[in-house]
């Protein structure tokens, strides 16, 4: 059932960073294809799924606090986001995976909130746990 992402919220399991989310962006998992085509093969290529995928990035643009130090020279640690708890349900939705700052981009405009880019590389497999 389709929700508003209002509640969303992320933490860094290590470094404890936390932040306002004003947006997320979970990216694409790819996993690649294997050419299994052969001097055999008389009509089109043959492909078999790789073995494993890339998780690939996250990204997410949070409200900036020049006070808080973004965890950008940490190591990987996990990372949680949990996700708008649906009518009815008890435990929200997390997605977790262990990931580490790769970018970080702050500004700052008159009359307007201060905001940063986040960048986060998934490194590993991704765990979904769905509200229950």
């Amino acid at each position: 059932m389709a929700d508003t992402g209002n509640s969303t919220a992320i933490v860094f399991g290590t470094s404890g960073f936390t932040a306002e989310l004003l947006s997320v962006d979970l990216g694409a998992l790819t996993r690649e294809s294997v050419r299994t085509t052969h001097l055999g093969t008389a009509t089109a290529e043959t492909f078999i799924p790789a073995d494993i995928y890339d998780a690939g990035e996250l990204s997410v643009t949070i409200a900036h606090d020049p006070d808080t130090q973004p965890p950008f020279t940490a190591s990987a640690e996990t990372i949680t986001i949990t996700w708008p708890l649906p009518a009815g349900q008890t435990t929200a939705a997390t997605t977790a995976f262990s990931g580490f700052v790769t970018s970080y981009t702050s500004r700052a405009s008159i009359n307007e909130r201060m905001e940063a880019d986040v960048t986060i590389k998934i490194t590993g497999s991704v765990t979904y746990v769905a509200s229950a």
